[in-house]
């Protein structure tokens, strides 16, 4: 005897929720595939093609959180496994490609500086996770994983696409890997973008802006423009600190006079 249709239908839903949990890991696993492709680039010398790498596997990776908000499926599995994608997406991948890049040239202290940012992207996650109920969610605590990797992957593109080796600006790869490491442990704030809602209505300028920039700006010369565009953010949190550090001072100063 076939299934009745209200039998028909609850199973239906059930497959269609399965589904829809497994799209945004879909997301996960294959921003976890850019960066173990970044990896193996990098250990054949394709810093390029592992500069690019990243790239997508940072787009992926806000993906992935924007589906699971959009479809209601956010699981403790999906954090989980997103933390683990991003260790090896942001931590690992880029420690690897600047040492096979310019720190390899450093001996010791090369793997040394590698070793730090790999620990710093640990520890910035690691601290992330825990205080993800705590924080304010409009400002991360802390330069973002997904940044600060796309601050050494634009550095390692934009000058291999000006034919520059990575032996000849071995101190400057070592003194952005420090930056980003240091930077990612901080308690500087760094705006999230969180709170914009995808649903609400925009001005037409806007709009334009955005087209603008990625359809004719970012194709112009993405190497170049990528990596001022997250240098830009990585110094951004200093500003920000810098601001609400003038703004207490000065309204400490009026409570006193």
């Amino acid at each position: 005897m076939p299934d009745s249709l209200p039998e028909r239908t609850i199973l239906k839903s059930r497959l269609r929720r399965r589904g829809i949990y497994l799209l945004p890991n879909l997301f996960t696993t294959a921003a976890l595939f850019a960066g173990f492709y970044a990896i193996v680039q990098a250990m054949n010398g394709n810093f390029e093609y592992s500069a690019i790498a990243v790239f997508i596997a940072m787009v992926l990776d806000g993906l992935d959180g924007r589906v699971a908000r959009l479809t209601g499926t956010q699981s403790e599995f999906g954090a989980e496994y997103d933390s683990m994608s991003d260790m090896v997406s942001f931590g690992v991948a880029p420690a690897l490609i600047v040492y096979e890049w310019a720190l390899k040239e450093m001996d010791q202290w090369g793997w040394i500086v590698a070793f730090i940012y790999c620990a710093c992207a640990a520890l910035r996650l690691a601290r992330f996770n825990t205080n993800i109920e705590v924080i304010d969610k409009r400002f991360f605590q802390g330069l973002p994983s997904p940044a600060a990797a796309a601050l050494i992957a634009g550095l390692v593109w934009v000058t291999i696409n000006f034919q520059i080796q990575g032996s000849d600006v071995k101190w400057l790869a070592s003194i952005v890997t420090l930056f980003a490491a240091f930077t990612m442990v901080s308690n500087i704030p760094y705006y999230s973008g969180k709170e914009i809602n995808l649903r609400r209505r925009v001005p037409f300028f806007s709009v334009l802006l955005l087209v603008l920039f990625f359809f004719v700006l970012i194709p112009s010369h993405p190497p170049l423009v990528l990596f001022f565009l997250f240098a830009a953010y990585a110094f951004s949190g200093y500003f920000i600190k810098l601001w609400r550090f003038g703004r207490s001072k000065k309204s400490s100063e009026t409570i006193n006079s």
